[in-house]
């Protein structure tokens, strides 16, 4: 009975990893096309182009207690909420500003401009674009919780200070998985730079 009890379990457990790793591999889904400019001690220093979001704002900077919330308001417009009923394509990373005025936000397909988007349903959802951007980034695995995120920004913060880096003063998290991933699990924290391990303002 023992015995038959764990085979059981045990071919669960191989399903439930299958699921995980096919979920990874077989989702296609577009992220930013930026340029690694530098990557020194595990920490990448890059370069995003201009982009377009669907950005919403939530009650406070924690991914744990607001990231669901938020998640729902965005990918509602996504999903057709939107005056044209249109279905947008998913994109990665979900992004969350880590301010007071926290928001979160979706990176839209890169294959619409901002004027070919359809108006949100929902007046707590804005269409914006984003400027090229220059990032300091530290990539990190697992499943993200605050206590992670906040650990990742000191990492990033000291990065920063050690090269005299002109910086804002929040940071950023950039989460690539869907709920149900389990293996090869991708989460960011970033910060905005002005200047680079130069000196020399940034554009």
């Amino acid at each position: 009975m023992n015995y038959l009890l764990w085979v059981s379990l045990g071919a669960v457990a191989v399903i439930g990893l299958t699921v995980g790793i096919t979920s990874m591999m077989t989702r296609k889904i577009e992220t930013p096309k930026y340029t690694v400019l530098h990557t020194i001690d595990g920490i990448e220093i890059r370069r995003y182009p201009k982009m377009t979001i669907a950005r919403t704002r939530v009650s406070g900077p924690s991914m744990d207690q607001n990231g669901s919330s938020g998640f729902r308001s965005v990918a509602n417009y996504i999903f057709g909420g939107n005056e044209r009923n249109q279905k947008i394509s998913m994109t990665a990373p979900v992004v969350m500003d880590l301010n007071d005025s926290a928001s979160l936000y979706f990176v839209l397909p890169s294959k619409f401009a901002l004027d070919q988007l359809p108006k949100p349903n929902s007046s707590s959802v804005q269409i914006s674009e984003l400027g090229p951007t220059t990032m300091a980034v530290v990539r990190f695995g697992g499943f993200s919780t605050d206590a992670k995120i906040s650990a990742q920004c000191a990492v990033v913060q000291r990065f920063a200070e050690e090269h005299n880096l002109l910086h804002k003063s929040e940071f950023q998290y950039m989460g690539y998985n869907a709920p149900w991933d389990v293996v090869g699990r991708r989460n960011e924290v970033a910060l905005t730079i002005y200047s680079d391990l130069e000196g020399a303002e940034l554009k």
